[in-house]
């Protein structure tokens, strides 16, 4: 264990952040990706799809929040501003309960092709539909699919933003410097995101839960000796299901037996790594259309 505040508050061994994505409602109304693999013709209402997205809203982000309450585990909810417009005493509650509430774009959809103007319209307006129905004004970053433009992050720290999870290069924090000054990232994942890991389709409750534990066992051993993060990635409609429920109280259960782990909300972490710089990576990166990673534009 580390004998001083360098990797986490209070020594902790080994942060672990959920992500919870709020986008019930914010996806379009025919043609959203879900369970059903023929697409909808004719450009009709998808009903059962949006039904399933619906479910988030009703069911999913009611039973994660009383989770995460028995727990006593803060998260960070990415909000689509129309999913929050719609349902707004939800959006409220998340914030209530003492979860961050961060950014998530004005819809469900990519953004990474419009103009500079049109993009920054995109982000603020997202921005706007959270703050009018929290009282939060978001200073974190997810993108659709985290596909951003190569001047997404100095649009967003124009707008007050601190921080983006749209890279999955590292297990812990680091600090990219942009023309207008340091920016955190605080990386996202693949393997651990139920979207892309666990679809319905073949899901094995006992195989997440192995995985689950797999992650923490290996990042909590390596972080005697240097700053280490776990990230697990949540949608409303998917890990708000009854039997996703189960076997994340079972994981929740066994991590917080552990010693040394600090839950933390991502604000927090961009706000530590920041404060504890001196064990935080840097990076002074090119261009992203040169690079092919995220910076400032050139």
């Amino acid at each position: 264990m580390a004998d001083n505040d360098t990797f986490w508050p209070n020594s902790a061994r080994l942060a672990v952040s959920f992500s919870l994505m709020f986008e019930a409602g914010g996806q379009p109304i025919s043609g959203a990706g879900g369970v059903i693999p023929d697409p909808i013709e004719h450009g009709l209402p998808d009903l059962p799809t949006n039904a399933f997205f619906q479910y988030g809203v009703y069911e999913g982000i009611p039973r994660l929040l009383d989770l995460f309450d028995r727990h006593q585990v803060k998260m960070s909810s990415f909000m689509i501003g129309q999913a929050v417009e719609k349902a707004p005493d939800l959006a409220r509650e998340i914030v209530l309960r003492g979860h961050e509430a961060a950014a998530h774009g004005r819809t469900w959809e990519n953004s990474y092709f419009l103009d500079p103007e049109a993009e920054r319209r995109f982000i603020a307006d997202g921005v706007a539909a959270i703050e009018n129905a929290t009282g939060q004004r978001p200073v974190g970053w997810n993108a659709y699919w985290m596909r951003n433009s190569p001047r997404t992050l100095d649009i967003l720290q124009g707008l007050g933003f601190r921080y983006h999870i749209d890279e999955p290069s590292r297990d812990e924090p680091f600090i990219v410097k942009l023309k207008g000054g340091d920016f955190v990232t605080v990386p996202y994942t693949f393997h651990m995101n139920d979207i892309v890991s666990f679809p319905f389709q073949g899901w094995n409750p006992a195989a997440y839960e192995q995985a689950l534990k797999d992650e923490f066992d290996q990042l909590y051993e390596e972080g005697a000796h240097r700053r280490r993060m776990m990230v697990v990635s949540l949608h409303d409609r998917i890990s708000g299901h009854a039997n996703r429920v189960r076997v994340l109280d079972r994981f929740l259960t066994y991590a917080r037996s552990k010693p040394g782990v600090w839950f933390a909300r991502k604000d927090e972490i961009a706000e530590w790594a920041l404060k504890a710089r001196a064990g935080t990576p840097v990076y002074d990166r090119g261009a992203p259309t040169v690079t092919g990673l995220p910076g400032s534009a050139a």
